[in-house]
């Protein structure tokens, strides 16, 4: 793991010394220590650095030749806090390449600490954004037993609750290595290895580093060895911990992670990299931690080492880096020694802008230029395009502006692995929400972690009591209401203008509805109309053709064809209803129809009339007589009319009907309709039709028995009583009707109110007229072969009186 850095960190400061145009006349050292994760060796290291070898006083620099200008590391948190509380007061900079402490990052404290890696925020943003991307909600978490574990925790767990994830548990690793003894292992990792082999939990959250972590490797190594079977869990680590970087004596516990998602410190391909490590010559560098690694990775000596085994071959500084394992040592650059290799190069371009900026002042030259204090106004300022052709600049905070990536591992029966690149996370604010990792099509297929079922579109979750927020019931969104998502929080209102599908998962736009011509209900009602106007149409024409005959005369011709006439209204008028409603249509409908059936009735009520006030003129000298006659029936059809029509001109001077569209009433379609502006005064229009069909039934039922071959009384009683009958039920039925069916069933009163005044009073005239012309005499009518001027009518009984009346064409 180490050795990588360490031979990124020499490749990178080779060809810094080999550009002519960086650094030309200035050749740059480098000095290499392994501080084993030891934050006391990180400090004596320090101090060797710092006094070339000769005693470790504090707060002096010792004199020699070589000038230290930057130092680079720690891994760790601890070590480089260490590191910077020394360097601190020497001002020289300091590069951490992999320590997250966001503490490092108070300018205040650490003025010279420079770090390469990216915030936290952006890797804790990435955890919750692949959760949700997934599904995944119900997860185990595993942490490192040190403060950056606790506070790891402490920033991930409100996040975790603002989206809806939770943790089924929580482990803190015990610190262990390899060299623990059994009973330690026993002690320690016992508890923690039964929670997680019996643990249903799908899904692992690590938090560590590779020295944290190194108990959880060796817990799932044995696993491995022992029950020969992995812990077949998808595991998702952090940046902190390279899980496959592991020394050579060491097995990677390749099984147990394939397919894991691993956060990584953001890498590129850097050109010409592999080509120095397959060209790297140990001899040549003489650096002992190069030079234990080789002994490790090819099992040979060096021959200055001394304490190796005598037993191996030494090492011809030939052996090839790209023979050995992955899990030995990667070829590729990992993002620790991207960082490293990142750091070198902006350190030579400090050195470089700091010696332009001396020779073009003229200062002279001594050394390497000046000391380090000077190195940090050029630092914060550098920006540069390294050879992997990406830029690199330091943020406000002294931090760099890189990324993470989010790589899936894919291992392989040889313990050989492959890291897939998946996605990745940037601090770009050009991205949005919260940095969202971009997720290849690849991890589709990842097994879920939930602690319930998913709730399906056209549901919402229900939280159970004293559970978690990921422990909840399905419930089917109320009526009227969908959910267009997986674990909808709640359902939610279509628009007005549309409504939820049968499944509740999507709001689908409403129809328009009315009562149009194409409909089966509306060429029903249409055709209708069409054959009882016509009807009218005949009978009116048929009257007219028997204009003279005594039928005819008999039944008060004005008054009929007025009847008549305002009957082929009252059909006609059923065409304004149906069909789109319009502003004209709306504002004439009820009106028209008030006015035309009023002037129907009162010609009904004249005719009733007539014949009550001819039976009561019967009696010499009463005073009805003067009213016998035109002038009574042409009051009665006038004064009706006027009032109706007063009632309709007060309603559309008050509140006039118009056109509206009804949301609510249905819930697939939007209604287009008619608001009768006032329902009162529509109400009254109503009361007052019946009125006066009340009146004419009244009177007709009355004199339904007066003595005479012709009584038309009887015919008005059935009419009236079929009307009435009509009218009345129309109410109720109107009122629990919506839309088109509300029109609909007015539409049908209309006409069979109609069709009954039209069929019970002329259908017989009518028979008469067209089938039995035979009787449309005056003998058959009176009963009574006498002429008209032989008699006297007010000198005869009543039955001779009426057919005197009738005769007469009152």
């Amino acid at each position: 793991m180490w050795a990588r850095h360490a031979l990124a960190f020499a490749c990178a400061i080779d060809e810094i010394n080999t550009d002519a145009q960086l650094l030309p006349n200035t050749t740059l050292g480098f000095m290499i220590e392994d501080d084993i994760f030891d934050a006391t060796v990180t400090t004596r290291n320090l101090l060797q650095f710092l006094c070339n070898g000769q005693g470790d006083p504090p707060n002096y620099i010792c004199a020699s030749e070589e000038k230290l200008m930057a130092v680079m590391g720690g891994l760790t948190s601890p070590n480089s806090m260490h590191g910077a509380h020394i360097l601190n007061s020497y001002k020289i900079p300091q590069f951490s390449y992999g320590s997250f402490d966001p503490v490092l990052r108070d300018k205040s404290r650490f003025p010279a600490f420079y770090q390469m890696v990216p915030r936290e925020d952006l890797q804790y943003a990435g955890i919750v954004q692949l959760l949700i991307h997934f599904g995944w909600t119900w997860i185990g978490l595993l942490v490192s037993d040190d403060e950056s574990g606790e506070t790891f925790l402490r920033a991930l767990r409100p996040r975790l609750l603002q989206s809806k994830i939770c943790l089924a548990w929580t482990q803190v690793i015990p610190l262990m290595s390899a060299f623990s003894s059994a009973e330690t292992y026993e002690d320690k990792m016992r508890p923690m290895e039964s929670t997680l082999l019996l643990s249903e939990i799908s899904v692992f959250l690590v938090y560590g580093d590779n020295q944290s972590m190194e108990g959880l490797r060796i817990m799932l190594y044995r696993n491995e060895i022992l029950h020969l079977r992995p812990l077949e869990k998808v595991w998702i680590t952090t940046a902190e911990w390279d899980m496959n970087a592991v020394h050579f004596w060491e097995k990677f516990t390749s099984k147990s992670f394939h397919g894991a998602l691993s956060f990584r410190l953001h890498s590129n391909v850097v050109p010409g990299f592999q080509d120095c490590l397959e060209t790297l010559n140990p001899y040549q560098l003489n650096i002992s931690v190069i030079n234990f690694f080789w002994f490790t990775a090819f099992q040979c000596l060096f021959p200055e080492e001394n304490f190796y085994p005598r037993n191996l071959e030494m090492c011809t500084g030939k052996e090839k880096l790209g023979s050995l394992p992955g899990s030995v040592f990667e070829m590729g650059m990992s993002g620790q020694s991207y960082n490293v290799y990142n750091a070198a190069y902006m350190i030579a371009h400090a050195l470089h802008a700091m010696a332009s900026m001396r020779v073009k002042h003229n200062a002279r030259r001594v050394g390497i230029f000046s000391p380090p204090i000077q190195l940090h106004s050029f630092l914060r300022s550098i920006h540069f395009n390294n050879s992997a052709g990406e830029d690199i600049i330091f943020g406000e905070n002294g931090e760099l502006s890189v990324g993470y990536d989010l790589i899936n591992l894919v291992t392989f029966p040889n313990e050989s692995f492959h890291r897939v690149l998946v996605g990745r996370i940037s601090p770009s604010p050009l991205l949005k929400s919260d940095h969202l990792p971009k997720i290849r099509e690849e991890l589709e297929t990842m097994p879920r972690s939930r602690c319930t079922e998913s709730c399906h579109p056209g549901q919402s979750m229900a939280i159970q009591e004293g559970k978690p927020v990921c422990c909840y019931d399905c419930q089917v969104c109320p009526q009227g209401r969908i959910s267009t998502q997986m674990d909808a929080d709640q359902c939610k209102m279509c628009l007005k203008d549309e409504y939820p599908n049968e499944e509740q998962n999507q709001c689908t736009p409403k129809g328009i509805s009315y009562l149009s011509y194409e409909e089966p209900l509306g060429v029903v009602l249409l055709s209708s109309a069409l054959v009882l106007s016509a009807a009218t149409v005949v009978l009116l024409v048929s009257f007219r053709l028997h204009w003279d005959t005594p039928i005819v005369k008999a039944n008060n011709r004005s008054i009929t064809c007025t009847l008549l006439s305002s009957l082929l209204l009252c059909f006609l008028c059923s065409f304004l209803f149906i069909g789109k409603p319009g502003k004209v249509t709306c504002l004439l409908r009820q009106t028209v129809f008030g006015l035309v059936f009023s002037i129907a009735v009162s010609c009904v009520l004249a005719k009733t009339i007539t014949v009550v006030m001819a039976f009561m003129a019967t009696k010499p000298g009463n005073s009805m007589r003067k009213w016998v006659g035109k002038r009574l029936a042409a009051s009665v059809i006038v004064l009706s009319s006027l009032i109706q029509a007063g009632i309709c001109v007060v309603w559309l001077s008050i509140s006039p009907p118009f056109k509206e569209l009804d949301m609510h009433s249905q819930v697939d379609a939007i209604i287009i309709q008619c608001n009768e502006g006032s329902d009162s005064m529509f109400y009254i229009v109503l009361l007052y039709m019946g009125f006066l069909a009340i009146i004419s039934f009244t009177v007709a039922f009355f004199a339904r028995k007066l003595p005479d071959t012709f009584n038309e009384a009887k015919l008005i009683t059935f009419s009236m009583l079929v009307f009435c009958s009509v009218w009345v039920s129309f109410v109720p039925t109107y009122l629990s009707t919506k839309g088109k069916y509300m029109v609909a069933v007015e539409v049908f009163s209309i006409l069979a109110s109609g069709a009954g005044l039209l069929g019970f009073i002329f259908l017989p005239k009518i028979y008469i007229i067209m089938v039995r012309p035979e009787l449309n005499t005056r003998e058959q009518l009176a009963r009574k072969k006498r002429s008209y001027k032989k008699y006297k009518c007010f000198n005869r009984d009543l039955e001779q009186f009426l057919s005197c009346t009738f005769y007469a064409d009152v």
